[in-house]
This record gives structure tokens, C-alpha cells and sequence, in this order.
């Protein structure tokens, strides 16, 4: 219960602390309106407040503009009669505040040493000014004048630079009717950070004051919904993605690492980088940001992620000051040669060239260009003129380590006047490459436009300005976006968004002969031609390891035609096996992600890369077992003929006359028919050919059997005839042997008919027994009436077997029934294992198998009928003899 209590008081009196706190600052706000501050009252932030006073004497009441705050003074600043600001980051941080809610903080001061980069930003802008002031075709008899500060890439510093840019100068002013805009600018340039151009912007927006950045590249800028007054002369990061991304590309390196400034700068860079890459096929190994105020922990870090990742390529997108930490950390603790892509903020940065460790690193950079007279001005630092400005005074100081006699002391070095700016390598001297320092003094030619094309007209073919216009900021807006003038060679416009067109020059950092690096241009992008002709490499460029040969980054080695990809699991797209494409596909490309099917007509080469025609298959004759089975037809129709002729030529011997000769020559002329009905098996199918071939075969092997079953019939006959008192021979006489032959043969050319009329045979092409080829061969049409024939013959076949086997054992010298039994056992047995040898075989070896059968019963049949007759008559005569025949010696 005590310890609830004390839960309970807890949040109880700090509430209550809250609410006492908050009573006794509204109480000594409420007293302070009542005290009239004086100019130098207390510092408020900057800020403008409106006091209304009661004069005793005077009812009328005055209402009292002053700015809250102590100003922060121009580092350059000049009167004119349009006044243009400018904010630069020529200190690279600010100091910190304390804020110990007892007394006021101190005022935010830049720290640290001079950013001579934005120094000679800065001064562009002075000589651009200067330049338009005494030039007499732009803004003739118009003096503008500035106000530039240092931001010192600070968005509090940057936001109190805005609000000061767009209330003025003047500390308190007096009126009857509103408060002043006296001192407030037409115009702002910069600033070069994108994060501290987002809080300028958002302030200017609302009063319509245009800001033209010159280094500021965030994508996001260009939402005139968020940023509607804001310009820039550099290109979109969009743009400069879209690039990156095309140039990654082109080198084939889809395995890289990415890292960025912690800022909206690198954040919004990047992540426009990593779309356009995925767009390109490109994978990510790693994404790493980080900020130049990080602890070093987090440095070592990242540097460690680089160290140890296997992508050879590296994309920084990132600020000049933070890749500076990172390349040190770098450079303590080596890592293996990585091939560096540079954003366009440091890739043609002098502080970061020191870096060897980047050498061969390419990268986008704004084009260079050429600012006549613009190196003379600023090696024009005369001792009163650096004594003149807190700024310069610092910069020389630290850059010839001494000291202006004013603030030196008795043991300090003091800066006797022997120094020689001619003589000084640093940034702020160097002007053989101006790059960025066009883009500022564009911004400024930019809006001198604008200026023109309000306050000057064209009479009588002479410009006039009206140097007393007044001029609303949101005409100068209005104008910004319509100009359109050429400058040393370089077009100025801006888009829909306030973007230029945006060009690119290709940077590649080089060895020289002293062993240090140089900035060479091998390439450019446009972005305003045609998407085939935007991006050119010129020159051969130098990488990281020295070499001319493109380093490779990739996480899997590109799979070969004939293959595709197979993504490896819980890895991104770029990481993959090969695997071969399967039966009947094929790839044609490197990398191809999937493999395509040939056409039914096509199959795979041996490396699966392309389709060819498929090879077609069918039973030749013009190879060898085509061959062999047509001459084995041949053979055996010129054997048959020659028996038919050797009968014939002893027909009136008693081998032959015994043995019916009408019937023995019609046998003989349906064997010639069977053997050469096997030829139309051979050859390239037709649909004539396919009903030839299974009618005829058909056709001339019942012809066959029916003359053999005649000549049984007739034996049997002839020995039943020899029984007393049996009149058979007059029933089976020649006119009935013939009409036998003929019904037989009729049966079977009936069953053929209907098979031709209903469902005839017909070839086709067999895609389905061999994948790899086209088997040309005859479609049976109707299975029942293949099936059908050859169960005729086969019915025809058994019968005259059974016949032949019952007369085998007739009493006779040369029973030529033992013979015809013979020829029936074979000829069965071939059929009969025919039928699974024909179902099993595949493609040709069907027709094959078919011609095989034909050949070998029509073989068995004239070798077991006629051979042993043949061989009488020819070797045997004294056994053709009546007496022989009738077994009498």
C-alpha cells in the first residue's frame, strides 16, 4: 500500500512542478510586456516582436517593429538598389550551446576551420555582382547589392540566416500603419547542403521569396507542393541516379555496396539510386549511412562492412566531410582494392584527392567551365581587404600559419606582408576545373535576369531601367521561371520543377606522373537527348587496380547460353546457380532468367543454345537397313521368278505335274508380289503410299494362302479320291480349285475396301516416340481393319495348317503336304512373334519389323514349297520320275 502511494505522489508532483514552472514564466512574460525594451535589450533568437505604447500626450497609438535578437552580421555585404542574399557554409560546423534555463544562451557562432571550397563560392557571387553592376546590357544604371552569410552548414544557423534574409536588417522601426520591409531581399542563393536548403525553403515559401540553390541536389526539392519558390543550377540527384545506375550497368557489375551520408542529401540520393538500380538488375550487398558527427565507433563500423563484403564496386553517396572520416578509417586499416562511384558532391572534391585508396574511382560531376577574369578577382587580396573582413582575415591567416598584426600577440607569428597568394594550392586558388563555383555564378545571373525583365524595357532600341520600381519578391518568382539566356557558353533555364537540364561529366581519378591523382574527364551523360545517346564513355578509363581491364563485381559468375538461373535461397536475385535447361528448351543469352521451348518441329543442339529442324526419321533407302531390306526383296522376287522359270521349263515333268502346276505358279506369282509389296514400306510415307502398302501387303499374302490351302485341299483330295467308290475328285476339280483361290482373295479385298472407304491409312508426322526427332510413318487409320486383315490371313494361315498337318502321313513318295506344313509352322511363328515385336518397336523399326515379317514367311514359304522341288529337278532328276513318285523301284 506504501509503495502505491508513493507510485501515485510521484507523477502527481511532477505535474504539479510542470504547472508552478509554467505559471511563474507566463507571470514574468506578462510583466515584461509592460517594460519597453531598448535597442540593446536582451537577445531574443531573432525574432520580430510588435509592442503597442500609450503616449500620455498623443491618443494615437504607434505600433513598434523590432527585431528580437542580436543580427547576425554579413560576412560580405554591399548596398544596392535590389539587395540579393546569400548563404553559404564557409565554416564547416557550429559551436554548441548549453542551455542551462538560468540565463540567456549565448548567440550561435560558426566554428572550426574555413571551408575554402564555399569561400570561393562565396566570392563568385560577390564577382558576379560586381560583374552585372558595371556591365551595360544587364540591368544598366542599376547597382545590386548583397548580404551573404555563413551558414556553416548548420540548419539552426541556416534557419536564423533565413528569417534574417527575409525581415532585414534594421533592428526596430517606428510606423502608424505596419511593419517595414525595409532591407529585405529579392532573392537568396544557396544554400549548398540540400537538408539546410529545406529549412531555408520552407521558410521562404510562404513570403514568395525565390532561393536558388547552387549545390543542393535532393530529388525532394523538386516538389513545388512542399518547396514552391525554390531553383537550383545544379541537376536533380533524380537525374544523377538514373546515371549511377546506367553506368553500373554498363560496366556489368550487379553485385556493389552502397554507402551515404545520414542526411536528406545522401538518404534521398541513395534511395533514388537503389530504384533505378533495381530497375537495372542491380542487387545491394550492403546499404550503410552514417554522418561526420557519428562517434568513431560507427565509422569503424561501416569501414568494416566495406572490408569485408565480397562486391569489389562501392557507390558513395555522400557529403565530402563525411567521406573524409570514412576514408581515413580506411586508410589506418587497408582494405582490399574497391572500385569507387562518386556522387557529384565529392568526386571532383581537391580535400578528398588526397585519398590514394580512390584511386580509379569514377563518378558524375557537373561540367567544367570557364569564368574569365574570375582568377584575377580572387587573387586580388590586398592587406586591407583581408583586414576588412573577419573571414578573410581568418582564411589567410590559416593558410600562411600567421597571424594580422591587430589580434596577434607578443609570442604569435604575425603576418609581415611577404605572403604570396599566387603562390597558395588550395581550393579557394584552384580555378582550372570550375564546376560548382559556374552553378553559383549562374544562380546569380539568373536572377539579375529576373531583375531585368521587371524593372528594364527596351526603347527605341536602348535598355532603361526604372531603378525606383518596387519590387515584390513574388515577381521576381514569376520571372525566375521564365528565363532563358546563354552566359560564357552555358544555357540557363529551369524546368516545371525549377530543375535545369541536367549534364554530366564522367570523372575519372588518374595517376600522374608525380604519383598523384588528377580529375580527367572520360565521358558525359545528357540528359536532354535521346535515351540511346545519353551516356558516352570518350576516353579509356583507369581503375582501381591500376589497370585498363573493367574489374568484375558480381555475386554469381553469368551463366552461359544454355542454361538459366535459379535463385539461391534467402540471397537477392543477382546471387544464383547455373542449372541446364531441360529436354526441348534453350537459352540463347547470358543470364537468362528463364529457358524458352522449342517448336514442335525444332529440338536443342547439343549445348541447348539454339533450335534446330528436328532430323526426320523414316525407313530409307538410302541407309543401310533400308538398304539390306529392299535387296532382300528384290532377292527374293528374282528367286521366285527364277523357280517360276525352272518350273515352268520342267512343267511337264512329274515333280511338277504332280503337284497341281495351275496352282504351284499362281503360289509363285503371289510371292513375287509379297516380296516386292515390302518395298512400299520403304521409302518417304504418303497417304497413297500408306493405303498401298497395307492393301497390297493384304491382298497378295491372302492370295498367297489361299493358294497354298488350295494345293493342301488338293492333296487331301487326291488321296481320298484313291478310295474305292469315292467320287471327291469330281468336287474339288480345276473350275473349284479356282473358285476357292478367288473367294478367299475376294473376302479379303472386301474387308480391304471398307477399310480404304471409312478410315483409310494416312501419314503423319509422330512427335510423341522420339522427342529429339519426326518420325514419318503410316497412321493405321482404322486399328480394326489392320487388325482385321491380319486376322484374316492369320485365320487363312491356322486353317491351312491344320489341313497340311492332317495330311503330312499320306502315303506318298514327296508328300508335298509334309512341305506345306513346313511353310505354314513358319509362317505362323513369324506372325505370331510379330505382333509384340510390332507394338514394342519404336519409329521405323515398325515398318521394320512389318517388311521383316513379309520377307520371312514369303522366304519360309517358297524355301519349304519349292526349293526341294527346284533341287530335284535340277540335282535330283533320276528322282523326276513317274516310278519314283508312285515309291515303285
Amino acid at each position: 500500500m506504501k509503495s502505491s502511494v508513493i507510485n501515485l505522489l510521484g507523477p502527481t508532483l511532477s505535474l504539479g512542478l510542470v504547472v508552478l514552472c509554467l505559471a511563474i514564466a507566463l507571470q514574468e512574460s506578462a510583466d515584461g510586456l509592460l517594460q519597453r525594451p531598448g535597442p540593446t535589450g536582451p537577445d531574443n533568437g531573432g525574432k520580430v516582436g510588435i509592442e503597442n505604447f500609450s503616449d500620455a500626450g498623443n491618443a494615437t497609438n504607434s505600433v513598434k517593429c523590432m527585431l528580437r535578437g542580436t543580427p547576425r552580421p554579413p560576412v560580405f555585404t554591399l548596398e544596392g538598389d535590389y539587395l540579393i542574399g546569400g548563404a553559404f557554409s564557409i565554416h564547416y560546423s557550429m559551436n554548441t550551446v548549453k542551455h542551462n534555463y538560468i540565463s540567456l544562451p549565448e548567440p550561435l557562432e560558426c566554428t572550426g576551420s574555413i571551408n575554402t571550397r564555399e569561400l570561393q563560392f562565396s566570392r563568385a557571387m560577390v564577382f558576379a555582382i560586381e560583374e552585372i553592376n558595371n556591365s551595360s546590357d544587364l540591368l544598366p544604371g542599376i547597382t545590386l547589392g548583397y548580404q551573404i552569410h555563413d551558414s556553416c552548414a548548420s540548419v539552426p544557423i541556416a534557419v536564423q540566416v533565413a528569417f534574417q534574409l527575409a525581415n532585414g536588417l534594421q533592428q526596430l522601426y517606428d510606423s502608424n500603419k505596419r511593419c517595414s520591409p525595409s532591407g529585405r531581399v529579392t532573392a537568396v542563393v544557396g544554400e549548398s547542403g540540400s537538408t539546410p536548403s529545406m529549412s531555408m525553403s520552407r521558410i521562404f515559401g510562404p513570403f514568395d521569396i525565390p532561393q536558388v540553390s547552387y549545390f543542393a541536389t535532393c530529388a525532394c526539392l523538386s516538389d513545388k507542393t512542399q518547396y514552391p519558390t525554390f531553383f537550383r543550377t545544379i541537376p536533380s540527384d533524380h537525374f544523377q541516379a538514373l546515371a549511377l545506375a546506367k553506368l553500373v550497368k554498363h560496366f556489368g557489375w550487379t553485385w556493389i555496396g552502397a554507402v551515404r551520408s545520414d542526411s536528406d542529401y545522401g538518404n534521398n540520393g541513395m534511395a533514388s539510386f537503389l530504384r533505378a538500380a533495381q530497375n537495372e538488375g542491380i542487387c545491394v550487398e550492403y546499404s550503410e549511412s552514417f554522418n561526420r558527427d557519428d562517434p568513431q565507433s560507427k565509422i569503424q563500423q561501416v569501414a568494416e562492412v566495406i572490408r569485408r563484403s565480397t562486391a569489389t564496386v562501392v557507390v558513395a553517396f555522400t557529403a565530402p566531410g563525411d567521406l573524409w572520416l570514412l576514408l581515413e578509417e580506411l586508410t589506418a586499416h587497408p582494405s582490399p582494392p574497391r572500385q569507387w562511384i562518386g556522387s557529384e558532391a565529392w568526386v571532383t572534391h581537391l580535400e578528398v584527392q588526397r585519398f590514394h585508396l580512390c584511386a580509379g574511382a569514377i563518378g558524375f560531376a557537373i561540367p567544367q567551365s570557364n569564368i574569365p577574369g574570375f582568377r584575377e578577382y580572387l587573387l586580388d587580396l590586398s592587406p586591407a581587404k583581408v583586414a576588412a573582413s573577419t573571414v578573410l582575415s581568418e582564411f589567410w591567416e590559416a593558410a600562411f600559419n600567421c597571424l594580422l598584426e591587430k589580434r596577434a600577440d607578443s609570442a604569435d607569428r604575425v603576418c609581415d606582408g611577404t605572403e604570396d597568394i599566387q603562390k597558395l594550392q588550395n581550393p579557394y586558388t584552384d580555378t582550372s576545373q570550375l564546376r560548382v563555383t559556374n552553378m553559383v555564378y549562374k544562380a546569380v545571373y539568373a536572377i539579375a535576369h529576373a531583375l531585368h525583365n521587371i524593372v528594364c524595357k527596351k526603347i527605341n532600341s536602348k535598355i532603361q531601367c526604372d531603378q525606383f520600381t518596387k519590387i515584390e519578391p513574388v515577381q521576381v518568382l514569376d520571372q525566375l521561371k521564365r528565363v532563358n539566356f546563354s552566359r560564357n557558353g552555358y544555357h540557363v533555364s529551369f524546368d516545371a520543377n525549377g530543375d535545369p537540364v541536367a549534364v554530366y561529366e564522367l570523372i575519372n581519378w588518374r595517376r600522374n606522373e608525380n604519383g598523384g591523382l588528377e580529375f580527367v574527364t572520360v565521358g558525359n551523360y545528357d540528359e536532354s537527348l535521346s535515351p540511346g545517346q545519353k551516356f558516352t564513355i570518350k576516353r579509356e578509363i583507369s581503375w582501381a587496380d591500376g589497370g585498363k581491364q573493367v574489374p568484375v563485381s558480381v555475386c554469381s559468375d553469368s551463366c552461359p547460353p544454355g542454361t538459366r538461373k535459379v535463385l539461391q535461397n534467402g540471397k537477392p536475385v543477382c546471387c544464383y546457380d547455373c542449372v541446364p535447361c531441360a529436354e526441348g528448351e534453350i537459352s540463347n543469352t547470358t543470364d537468362s532468367s528463364d529457358c524458352s521451348p522449342c517448336p514442335n518441329d525444332y529440338w536443342p543442339n547439343a549445348e541447348k543454345t539454339f533450335c534446330r529442324p528436328k532430323l526426320v526419321e523414316f525407313l530409307s533407302f538410302h541407309e543401310v537397313l533400308g538398304i539390306i531390306l529392299a535387296a532382300f526383296s528384290i532377292a527374293g522376287a528374282c528367286l521366285t521368278i527364277v523357280t517360276a522359270i525352272v518350273l515352268f521349263k520342267h512343267r511337264f515333268t512329274p515333280v511338277v505335274r504332280a503337284n497341281n502346276s495351275e496352282l504351284s505358279f499362281l503360289l509363285l506369282f503371289s510371292l513375287t508380289l509379297c516380296f516386292l509389296c515390302s518395298l512400299t514400306f520403304i521409302g518417304r510415307p504418303s497417304d497413297w503410299s500408306c493405303m498401298l502398302r497395307h492393301t497390297a501387303f493384304g491382298i497378295t499374302f491372302v492370295l498367297c494362302i489361299s493358294c497354298v490351302l488350295g494345293k493342301t485341299i488338293v492333296v487331301l483330295m487326291a488321296f481320298k479320291a484313291t478310295i474305292p467308290g469315292s467320287n471327291v475328285a469330281k468336287w474339288f476339280g480345276s473350275t473349284q480349285q479356282r473358285m476357292t483361290v478367288v473367294s478367299f482373295t475376294f473376302v479379303q479385298v472386301l474387308i480391304c475396301t471398307i477399310w480404304l472407304v471409312l478410315k483409310p491409312p494416312f501419314s503423319i508426322r509422330n512427335l510423341t516416340t522420339y522427342k529429339e526427332k519426326i518420325i514419318l510413318e503410316c497412321a493405321l487409320g482404322s486399328a480394326i481393319g489392320f487388325w482385321a486383315v491380319l486376322g484374316y490371313i492369320g485365320l487363312l494361315a491356322v486353317f491351312c495348317f491344320v489341313l497340311a498337318v492332317l495330311a503330312r502321313k499320306l502315303p506318298d513318295n514327296f508328300n508335298e503336304a509334309k512341305l506345306i506344313t513346313f511353310s505354314m509352322l513358319i509362317f505362323c511363328a513369324v506372325w505370331i512373334t510379330f505382333i509384340p515385336a510390332y507394338i514394342s518397336s519404336p519409329g521405323k523399326f515398325t515398318v521394320a519389323v512389318e517388311v521383316f515379317a513379309i520377307l520371312a514367311s514369303s522366304f519360309g514359304l517358297i524355301f519349304c514349297i519349292f526349293v526341294p522341288k527346284c533341287f530335284i529337278i535340277l540335282f535330283r532328276p533320276e528322282k523326276n520320275t513317274k516310278k519314283h513318285l508312285m515309291g515303285k523301284k
